[in-house]
């Protein structure tokens, strides 16, 4: 680079040597401090991942280790209403079992995600501790089960090295509170496939739930539910739900759901963005046909994808809402 330097050039060209040296000692320091920091992060996510039982895809909680997740939660991130809530019917929004197809049901306009309205059965997935994520960094819902304790999310949410041990689920989460209180997992599965090679046909997980310090208490009776639907006819009008992990409420956004391929879904819906990831496809109103993930871990900018929820899913969710 010097051997070109003449004249009056020279001097300037040293005092950019002495400034680059500087440089290049200052990126070495940061690049060590970058490993150090990616050896913290791996050890966070070591230390809050279990193996579970990877061949059946299933996670049994230890209830010790549920409640400091919900404690964390509620220490500093959210805060629970006084009073929450318990008939599981705060949020009607218009949306009664009818029928889509002919109830004049319209797309957005334009189609991109807007800020709306939190709901009773669908909320933020969190992860406290230093595992790299934002505080939520993931949606879920609540899907009517025998024993009223189940969401849905994606199974990349809550599996991806092993079995996350500290999720916690704020149902209707919005501006730093819980109305509905912090539910931790008992149970979580997700189908084996999953968890031998990370197949995106199979990105679903079912999540069991309790509240700590309210026992007895089912999840179902303090929220309502979303009834969950297999084998679903498409194209099918739908509305996608999520909460970015950067923001203090959910976005939706409707459009028809179509089929990509055999085992996947698609709507198409601008600025649906990262954390968005599990948050329900709803058709008719509260009928569940998907979960945002799949494909490309659940689509870009313009494009969501969600599995097609055939007998796979459906095998799942009956060995879930099993005790």
């Amino acid at each position: 680079m010097v051997s070109r330097v003449h004249g009056r050039s020279r001097g300037r060209e040293r005092g950019r040597g002495v400034r680059g040296s500087v440089l290049v000692g200052l990126l070495c320091t940061l690049a060590l401090a970058g490993l150090g920091y990616t050896a913290w992060e791996l050890r966070g996510i070591a230390a809050n991942r279990a193996d579970g039982d990877p061949a059946l895809g299933t996670y049994r909680q230890d209830p010790e280790r549920a409640d400091k997740t919900a404690a964390a939660v509620l220490d500093g991130i959210v805060r629970e209403a006084m009073e929450p809530p318990t008939d599981g019917k705060a949020f009607a929004n218009g949306a009664g079992p009818v029928d889509w197809r002919t109830a004049g049901w319209q797309p957005s306009d334009p189609l991109e995600a807007r800020p709306a309205p939190a709901e009773p059965a669908i909320g933020a997935l969190f992860s406290p501790g230093s595992d790299g994520d934002p505080d939520h960094h993931c949606s879920a819902v609540v899907v009517h089960s025998p024993g009223g304790d189940l969401i849905a999310t994606a199974a990349h949410c809550v599996y991806g090295g092993g079995f996350r041990t500290n999720l916690a689920f704020a149902p209707g989460y919005r501006d730093g509170l819980a109305p509905y209180g912090v539910w931790v997992p008992t149970r979580i599965d997700v189908d084996p496939r999953w968890t031998e090679d990370q197949d995106p046909d199979h990105d679903i997980a079912f999540l069991r739930l309790r509240r700590p310090g309210y026992p007895g208490q089912r999840l179902e009776d303090v929220t309502g539910a979303e009834t969950i639907a297999f084998r679903t006819r498409l194209p099918a009008p739908a509305r996608l739900v999520g909460y970015p992990h950067d923001s203090e409420q959910p976005l939706e956004c409707r459009n028809t759901a179509v089929a990509a391929g055999p085992t996947q879904l698609r709507l198409d819906c601008a600025d649906v963005p990262n954390g968005t990831s599990g948050g329900p496809v709803l058709t008719d109103g509260r009928t569940l046909i998907g979960v945002i993930g799949g494909r490309d871990g659940g689509g870009d900018e313009r494009t969501s994808y969600s599995i097609y929820f055939g007998d796979d899913t459906k095998t799942l969710y009956e060995r879930s809402s099993t005790p």
